[in-house]
């Protein structure tokens, strides 16, 4: 078993209903910033981080998705055929392809500033200590965030949940070993379940990104991810 992740998981399964009228007929990953997909905005920071395998699970209009990503290496689909599982249901589904040992996770859904995301959990993770690495930033950092903020960042770098006090807000990127996944019950899932169970044994942990970030999930939000990378000359 590897002790260093370098497979990814790349959530794009989701309706977008968020999105309104702008997902009815394109799945949420193929809306546009900036001139190019969010789908490739995603897939640029992974192929910059030179992570060796790509699983993007599919759903709702997945057939775009697939046509969209037709020719690019190292990515395999893994169908979600008859409903949506949901993100601990969905990593579960693709471990066949993902292999055993930590694996990356990355939404879909926003786009990045500054140090590559996954260069920066995979720096600081370590298998010794880490079930779970969570990428954070304060939410006065970020655009897009709605909320006081998921998790608290203790001294030693393990996480807890910030249960509505101010905290930090999870940024759609980790490192996480998956290991009794299989365990859980519930055919559709959020990865929350897993998360609690590592936070218990004291194995969770975050790491602050150093630069921008803005959540794509509602119409608002393409203009403020443009704004936010030509600010930052990414355009």
């Amino acid at each position: 078993m590897r002790n260093k992740p370098d497979a990814v998981m790349l959530f794009a399964a989701g309706f977008g209903t968020r999105m309104a009228a702008l997902t009815a007929d394109r799945p949420k990953p193929l809306i546009a910033v900036a001139g190019k997909t969010l789908l490739d905005h995603a897939l640029d920071q992974i192929a910059r981080a030179g992570v060796a395998q790509t699983v993007v699970n599919l759903h709702y209009k997945g057939e775009q998705i697939a046509a969209h990503i037709q020719g690019r290496p190292n990515i395999a689909l893994s169908w979600e055929q008859e409903q949506i599982l949901e993100t601990g249901g969905g990593l579960r589904a693709a471990l066949p392809a993902l292999g055993s040992g930590p694996v990356f996770t990355l939404n879909s859904d926003a786009v990045w500033t500054g140090p590559n995301p996954l260069i920066t959990l995979r720096d600081q993770w370590d298998a010794t200590r880490m079930d779970a690495l969570l990428l954070l930033a304060p939410p006065s950092q970020i655009k897009g965030f709605r909320g006081m903020g998921d998790f608290l960042l203790g001294a030693d770098g393990r996480i807890t949940r910030a249960n509505g006090a101010p905290g930090l807000a999870y940024l759609g990127a980790q490192i996480v070993l998956p290991d009794g996944i299989e365990t859980i019950k519930e055919q559709v899932f959020s990865l929350n379940i897993l998360w609690d169970r590592i936070i218990a044994k004291g194995r969770a942990f975050g790491v602050q990104h150093a630069g921008g970030w803005c959540d794509v999930g509602r119409p608002e939000g393409i203009a403020e991810a443009e704004t936010l990378l030509e600010a930052n000359n990414v355009l």
